[in-house]
């Protein structure tokens, strides 16, 4: 996209209405080639290489989805920094995360190019794809809600990574309804919220439910998404959200057994 930005500015600016049309023409064809790169570039990549890429990603983004408010927020910033002491980066590594998250909030930020190039590294691996993405929801959720360019930029995101909108629905309704309560501990779950997190019916059958929590730890199944290429520091990211998939499943057994 910003090739043909770019190229529709400088004919325009050298050739007038004839140098939009060609600055456009030569635009499309250097992203095309920028695609075709990393197409090419995604099967040269070492796992280290993958997980670099994983990780600015991940944090640019983050930066981008947090500028998009109009100003970042300290609670956007803490959200980042308990984010890097979740994943228990190291002082270089964090450097290094501080520095992606600076780039992704800059006004010239290639936000669908970044996605794009993520896409072509991980394209066949669903589950890392999604994961991207629940990653993000925290930042969106720093401040306690969503405004629409936010969750625009939500929507290209998942566009970008070819993940259904059903989905990044589903994605938000559950991420919103873990903000709700207190997940990991069956205390703090409610019934409804049980149900939300695992995106089933309180009239589901038996079987709908064990398929719906079956299908969903194995997303997030820790040696299933390392081995597909996450970085190590991201697992702790997929263990807490398969013990609130946990949590949830076992209280909604517990409260069937009661009432049946």
């Amino acid at each position: 996209m910003w090739g043909k930005v770019l190229g529709a500015l400088f004919g325009l600016a050298l050739l007038k209405l004839p140098g939009l049309v060609l600055g456009v023409l030569l635009g499309h064809l250097a992203d095309q080639w920028f695609l075709k790169r990393w197409a090419q570039l995604r099967h040269r990549l070492q796992p280290e290489d993958e997980q670099i890429l994983f990780m600015y990603s991940s944090f640019a983004v983050m930066g981008h989805l947090a500028k998009a408010r109009g100003v970042v927020t300290q609670a956007h910033i803490a959200q980042a920094n308990r984010f890097m002491q979740q994943l228990g980066l190291t002082t270089s590594q964090q450097r290094e995360a501080q520095a992606a998250f600076r780039d992704g909030k800059a006004v010239n930020f290639p936000f669908r190019e970044q996605l794009q190039a993520f896409y072509q590294c991980y394209r066949s691996r669903s589950e890392v794809l999604q994961l991207f993405l629940e990653v993000q929801l925290g930042t969106v959720w720093a401040e306690g809600k969503i405004v629409p360019e936010q969750r625009r930029l939500l929507t290209v995101i998942a566009q970008e990574l070819k993940i259904p909108q059903p989905v990044l629905e589903q994605l938000l309704r559950s991420y919103q309804s873990r903000q709700e309560q207190t997940t990991g501990n069956v205390q703090g779950l409610t019934l409804a919220g049980a149900y939300q997190l695992l995106d089933c019916s309180p009239e589901c059958s038996e079987l709908e439910l064990k398929r719906a929590y079956r299908k969903l730890m194995a997303q997030h199944h820790p040696d299933k998404l390392v081995s597909q290429g996450v970085p190590a520091a991201m697992l702790e990211v997929a263990k807490q959200r398969s013990q609130e998939i946990q949590a949830a499943y076992e209280f909604i057994k517990q409260q069937r057994a009661k009432a049946g």
